[in-house]
C-alpha cells in the first residue's frame, strides 16, 4: 500500500496567540468548548511537567507501521505538532529514540501518539513533549501506508491539520483551528472567573453558594 499526502492549507497562527494559549491548561480549554475535545483519559504525557502548544500535522498509520510517521517527521516545520493515528495499539511501538532526534531536528514542538512508545527513558531525558498510551518494547514494520495531513481520530477526537493542539499533566486538548480566536477570549475569561470563585472560598463561601447548587431535599424517615 501506499501513503497518500494531502496538501496543507492552514496558515500558521501568530506567534503572539501561541504564546497566550501557553498560559491555558488542557481543563479550561475543553471547559470553554463545553466539556469536548478532550482525548480519552489514556493519552498521558511520558514524564510530568510536560507542556505542549502548538498547531497540528496529522497521520494515520496501519497498526504497528510507523513508515508514514517516518515521511511527516521530515516535514514537520518549527512549532508543529504531530497527532498520531496509530489505531489505539499498545503493544508495537511506532516511535522511539531515531525519530525523537529526528523530529527535534527539525524543530517540532512535541507528539501526541495515539499508541505506543519505546526507548522511554532515553526520551525523557530529551525532556521530549511526547503524549501516548505507553510504552512497550517491541518496534514497528515499515511498508504498509497511510495518510498524512487528512482529517484522523485520536483518542476520541477529531483533529485536522492547523488545529491547535494542547498538552499537560491531565492530558491533550485539541481547538479546532475556526475556534482558537473565540476560545482564547473565553479559556482567559473563564481563567479571571476562577480566580475570583478561589478569592471567595478564601473569605468563607462554600462552592453549592458560589456555584449555585441546589441544597438537597431531605430524606422522610
Amino acid at each position: 500500500m501506499s501513503t497518500i499526502r494531502h496538501p496543507l492549507t492552514f496558515d500558521p497562527l501568530p506567534a503572539a496567540t501561541l504564546e497566550t494559549w501557553k498560559a491555558i491548561p488542557t481543563t479550561i480549554a475543553t471547559d470553554v468548548l463545553n466539556r469536548s475535545q478532550a482525548m480519552g483519559a489514556a493519552i498521558k504525557p511520558i514524564a510530568p511537567g510536560l507542556k505542549l502548544v502548538g498547531q497540528a500535522r496529522t497521520v494515520s498509520t496501519m497498526v504497528g507501521d510507523n513508515g508514514p510517521i517516518h515521511v511527516l517527521a521530515a516535514l514537520i516545520r518549527p512549532g508543529e505538532v504531530m497527532v498520531i493515528d496509530a489505531r489505539a495499539q499498545a503493544d508495537s511501538a511506532v516511535w522511539g529514540e531515531i525519530l525523537t532526534t529526528t523530529f527535534l531536528k527539525q524543530g517540532g514542538a512535541g507528539v501526541v501518539l495515539d499508541g505506543a512508545t519505546r526507548d522511554l527513558a532515553d526520551i525523557r531525558t530529551m525532556g521530549f513533549p511526547l503524549f501516548c498510551l505507553g510504552a512497550v518494547p517491541r518496534g514497528p514494520h515499515k511498508g504498509w501506508g497511510g495518510v498524512i495531513d487528512g482529517t484522523i481520530a485520536a483518542a476520541g477526537v477529531t483533529v485536522n491539520p492547523g488545529d491547535l493542539v494542547l498538552g499537560d499533566d491531565d492530558g491533550v486538548t485539541v481547538v479546532p483551528m475556526a475556534k482558537v480566536d473565540s476560545m482564547l477570549k473565553a479559556a482567559l475569561a473563564q481563567m479571571e472567573q476562577e480566580k475570583q470563585w478561589l478569592a471567595e472560598i478564601a473569605k468563607g463561601r462554600t462552592t453549592v453558594d458560589i456555584l449555585g447548587i441546589a441544597e438537597p431535599e431531605m430524606a422522610e424517615e
